[in-house]
């Protein structure tokens, strides 16, 4: 791991990987722009986007600061094998198995208030659980990735892997959400 700690060598470690970040988030809004009549006409869609995106970010990113940690302290080994990292990737998509619903849900009964939902809300949990199962494991695969990839890079983990597990995670959240809803609705 490099040990310039300096403002400069922070920026030129990170300078290349958030300016490629921010052109793949440039793709996101992207692909989030022409499901625009999509989400239109179904609101409950509408709020459901942040909030997958924003939790499927939040599972990718804890499970790296927690693979990060891991490897900092030496007790993480990038095996099948190794017991911490299967825990925190079996924990990451228990939590992604039983969030994402309960956000369906959530979702649903918001724009119940505020309206009248155009999808019921079985529709809503069914594409919020299975857009959440496979960002659930995009984020543990992305994480653990990332991690690995910085660790034979030899660049510090805790720089790189969570900007870029939320930044992909952001993207990838975008086209399972409509993937799912491509096949649900």
């Amino acid at each position: 791991m490099t040990g310039d700690w300096s403002v400069g060598g922070t920026v030129r470690r990170l300078l290349p990987v958030l300016l490629a970040l921010t052109t793949l988030e440039l793709l996101g809004g992207l692909a989030l722009g022409s499901f625009e009549a999509t989400l239109l006409r179904y609101p409950t869609l509408l709020v459901l986007v942040p909030v997958t995106i924003g939790t499927a970010g939040n599972l990718g990113s804890v499970l790296a600061a927690r693979l990060s940690t891991a490897f900092h302290l030496g007790t993480l080994r990038f095996a099948p094998t190794d017991d911490r990292l299967v825990g925190n990737a079996a924990a990451t998509l228990g939590l992604a198995v039983t969030v994402f619903p309960v956000v369906g849900a959530g979702g649903w009964a918001v724009v119940s208030l505020t309206g009248a939902p155009r999808l019921s809300v079985t529709t809503v949990v069914a594409v919020a659980a299975t857009s959440g199962v496979a960002l659930g494991v995009a984020a543990t695969v992305v994480a653990v990735l990332a991690t690995y990839v910085a660790y034979r890079l030899g660049l510090d983990p805790d720089e790189f892997v969570v900007p870029v597990v939320t930044n992909v995670c952001d993207v990838l959240g975008v086209v399972v959400l409509f993937l799912a809803v491509a096949l649900l609705v």
